[in-house]
């Protein structure tokens, strides 16, 4: 007798529990939306999206409207849609108890704007992903100009690299290589402006403080970057201090073991 008591107690309960979880489901879904609690993580200094702009577009695309119920929230295709904006890394959509929810979303870092041939310009972020310029917001970076065919649709920095045919007539890897390299170091990020690409793909560095030129070379891989860059620095601490910012023309760090530099009126070599 005790046991179909106790059966009889659980069937209640799992009753009662499952028509208060209906009830209260069916008078959340019936709840007006409230507005979202929005978090943005930027990572670096610049915002290409805020939550007034990320509010309007919801808005725009009908994803967001006045006496929206509950119910009418799609939490996955909101989520979706917002993964597709060029300025999103990753996001997470969330319906809380009650009619709260929140938006948690990452932004993409640029770290280099690009120029390419024919006048058209977009941004390049630190994974290598290419992202259009916002009309409403901007960032002071480094500059890639010259002869660069590659564009926003151009395939990402980690398909070009595997791609041996792609690597051989687009940049967007070598831009990555320098980009990345002189973002993470303090003093290139002080002293390099602007790299232009030449013609056979040589990059010519012009940087922010004095009128010489650097001739950096190829940056085709990580390592000749590297040891280029820690010649550079050595000469610019090294010998700048001494000779003047003003004295040489170019600075050459294409040639293995040493720095080729031309001066106003002569070349000097220094061997490193």
């Amino acid at each position: 007798m005790k046991k179909w008591i106790k059966i009889a107690f659980w069937c209640l309960l799992i009753i009662g529990v499952s028509i208060t979880l209906g009830l209260t489901k069916s008078t959340q879904a019936s709840k007006i939306l409230l507005s979202p609690e929005i978090l943005i993580h930027v990572e670096g200094e610049y915002t290409f999206l805020t939550e007034d702009e990320l509010l309007t577009r919801l808005k725009a695309d009908g994803y967001l409207y006045d006496n929206q119920l509950m119910e009418q929230l799609d939490v996955n295709k909101l989520e979706q849609y917002i993964a597709k904006m060029p300025e999103v890394k990753a996001v997470d959509v969330f319906a809380n108890i009650g009619n709260s929810w929140s938006i948690e979303l990452s932004l993409r870092k640029p770290v280099a704007r690009i120029f390419n041939k024919r006048g058209e310009s977009f941004y390049m972020d630190k994974e290598g992903k290419s992202l259009p310029i916002s009309p409403t917001h901007s960032a002071r970076l480094l500059l890639f100009s010259g002869e660069i065919n590659d564009d926003l649709s151009t395939p990402s920095v980690d398909q070009i690299i595997n791609n041996d045919s792609l690597k051989s007539i687009l940049f967007l890897d070598d831009v990555y290589r320098i980009s990345n390299y002189v973002c993470n170091d303090p003093f290139l990020h002080a002293l390099i402006g602007q790299v232009y690409v030449q013609k056979d793909g040589q990059m010519l560095i012009i940087p922010l403080v004095g009128e010489q030129k650097i001739e950096f070379g190829k940056a085709d891989t990580e390592k000749s970057i590297e040891e280029k860059f820690s010649k550079l620095k050595v000469f610019y601490k090294e010998a700048i201090p001494y000779e003047g910012w003003e004295k040489y023309k170019t600075i050459s760090l294409k040639y293995n073991n040493q720095i080729v530099c031309t001066k106003r009126d002569e070349i000097k070599t220094i061997d490193k």
